[in-house]
């Protein structure tokens, strides 16, 4: 699968080779969800998290980033646990948050909040 293909979980992952074209330069809401195949939370979180992208599907775009493969993003956006979401509204970073609870109603009001109003 290519880097900007959506995934069967309807969550796309992206490399720092794709991170500025699908992420910097995308339109509208998007929220990148660095992590870590690793991180107990983080597989705790991914069946929440598909339930979420397939709610929001029409609405926001969702993608992931393994900080194990992609260190210099990690870097970059100051990632310091996993997950971390960060938010972006048309290429600006407008919110973050550290690991929700994995429930779908606290993840999608962390997913969306930050694009409302």
């Amino acid at each position: 699968m290519k880097a900007d293909d959506r995934s069967e979980d309807g969550i796309t992952t992206i490399t720092g080779d794709t991170f500025e074209r699908m992420v910097l330069e995308g339109n509208g809401p998007i929220a990148v969800e660095f992590m870590s195949y690793s991180c107990a939370h983080c597989g705790a979180m991914e069946p929440v998290l598909q339930q979420a992208a397939e709610f929001l599907k029409d609405k926001e775009r969702i993608f992931r980033v393994n900080i194990a493969i992609d260190e210099d993003l990690a870097r970059r956006f100051e990632i310091e646990g996993t997950p971390t979401f960060v938010l972006f509204l048309n290429g600006r970073e407008v919110g973050r948050m550290g690991g929700p609870s994995p429930d779908i109603s606290s993840v999608l009001a962390e997913l969306t909040q930050p694009f409302e109003g």
